[in-house]
């Protein structure tokens, strides 16, 4: 099996000793992101749903990054800083997939880097 990492400058950097996504035979295993912008590194908007959209663009750059849309994603962790935003962030989420959506964890946690309200992070199906 090969194993590859993928990057894109149209998503967030890394932050530290981890790839945006790792290609492992017929899976593409994405790390999360939050609500930064790609070429200032600033989070975006303060509300749920400027963040929760802002955290979709960066993993479909990743995605596409690596030849797949939102389509191929099977697994996703949604990671809360407040529960009381889960009905506005699955208002979002619900537009980034189709008919056939992945399965989904969603906690809260106590805190999230840079004090944003969400991260997500998945896995793609990158067979043919």
């Amino acid at each position: 099996m090969s194993i590859q990492a993928i990057a894109t400058s149209q998503a967030p950097a890394a932050a530290g000793p981890y790839s945006q996504a790792v290609r492992a035979g017929d899976y593409l295993f994405f790390s999360g992101q939050i609500p930064l912008d790609p070429a200032s590194g600033r989070v975006v908007g303060q509300d749920a749903e400027a963040q929760a959209r802002q955290v979709l663009q960066n993993i479909g750059a990743v995605l596409s990054a690596a030849g797949l849309g939102f389509d191929k994603v099977v697994k996703t962790t949604v990671i809360l800083a407040d529960m009381a935003d889960f009905e506005v962030i699955n208002r979002v989420y619900a537009g980034y997939f189709g008919d056939l959506a992945p399965a989904r964890s969603t906690v809260q946690v106590a805190a999230l880097p840079k004090k944003v309200r969400i991260e997500i992070e998945g896995i793609a199906y990158a067979g043919l």
